[in-house]
């Protein structure tokens, strides 16, 4: 059988210059590359999120947006911000370098440009493109896996995507960054990933769990990280998928983790996760009102098991309605 063929990388070339655009396009359009040319910043931004690239060549000088100030945003856009980004400028400044390179750009080549350098350059970035594309189509197929879990466990249709906008807005709430919210929202999808692992009949089971089939459970935690350790896209994940069932004092598992040793994003989750057990029918309890579920997260806090502003920020936002459009 045939290898697959592998897509045709994209580079988009942004410069004001026609004649630099036009020499760079044919240049890389030589090599087999697909190629796109823009002349302006804000062109750059739509034709990056409408076109896809694998490497963008982008100008420092540009007219309206420069080129520092369009890298920034492209790095801040979740669509764009693991597009490589290479770029070029006739000053050899330090200053101006080391802007480019605190706004998130990969590379930076100087005019005139050495084509056998920049071609170098882009066969680089555009193969860590594709390894980055990999990884995120593999925490693709594992986000759909934990999704699976509901109808295994008895959590009920929606509980992942609850999970996952619950943690997020609290996570917002805070004032957590984008970074941190994916991880949140992430976080959601794959908390329980290792359940996957953990016989139907045990998770489904009515009554009180046996002592080993209590271990079963919770080594899930150990098991669904070590099923995401390999994926790159997915590393800050793994402190929500280990730690989420820890407690502040100490009471938790897998690790015992007191206090700060317990990441936030991984106490969000454990909050949130406790608020939709309660709120939702599952195998082993009933389903209980709203005050019920805030009030048990109070008696939490009472016991040493969860900060007391988490859980006080998440009362706020119910308490407000801004769980009520969440399905």
């Amino acid at each position: 059988m045939a290898a697959p063929t592998l897509p045709t990388p994209r580079i988009l070339v942004v410069d004001d210059d026609p004649a630099w655009a036009k020499l760079i396009t044919r240049v890389v359009a030589k090599e087999g590359y697909g190629v796109d040319a823009v002349g302006d910043g804000a062109a750059a931004f739509t034709a990056a999120l409408n076109h896809s690239p694998d490497v963008i060549v982008l100008d420092v000088m540009l007219p309206g947006m420069n080129g520092v100030d369009v890298c920034r945003r492209l790095k801040q856009e979740s669509r764009t911000r693991l597009t490589p980004v290479v770029m070029v400028t006739g000053n050899d400044e330090r200053e101006l370098r080391i802007a480019g390179l605190e706004a998130g750009a990969d590379d930076f080549l100087i005019k005139p440009l050495d084509v056998d350098e920049l071609l170098a350059r882009l066969r680089s970035l555009s193969r860590m493109k594709r390894y980055t594309d990999d990884m995120d189509s593999a925490a693709s197929i594992l986000v759909s896996l934990a999704v699976l879990i509901e109808g295994r466990d008895g959590t009920g249709e929606g509980h992942c995507h609850r999970m996952a906008n619950y943690a997020t807005r609290l996570g917002r709430r805070i004032g957590l960054d984008a970074a941190d919210l994916q991880t949140l929202h992430r976080g959601g999808f794959l908390h329980d990933i290792g359940m996957l692992t953990v016989p139907e009949s045990v998770l489904r089971k009515a009554g009180p769990l046996e002592p080993d089939e209590y271990e079963l459970v919770k080594s899930h935690t150990i098991v669904g990280e070590s099923l995401c350790r390999t994926r790159g896209s997915l590393s800050a994940v793994q402190s929500i998928i280990r730690s989420h069932h820890e407690r502040l004092d100490g009471s938790g598992y897998p690790d015992a983790l007191m206090g700060e040793e317990i990441p936030v994003v991984a106490q969000i989750i454990g909050i949130v996760d406790v608020f939709d057990a309660i709120t939702t029918e599952r195998a082993y309890q009933r389903t209980q009102a709203v005050d019920e579920a805030l009030a048990t997260l109070r008696a939490h806090v009472r016991k040493g098991w969860r900060q007391h502003d988490l859980v006080e920020a998440f009362v706020e936002m119910v308490s407000s309605g801004q769980l009520d459009s969440v399905n």
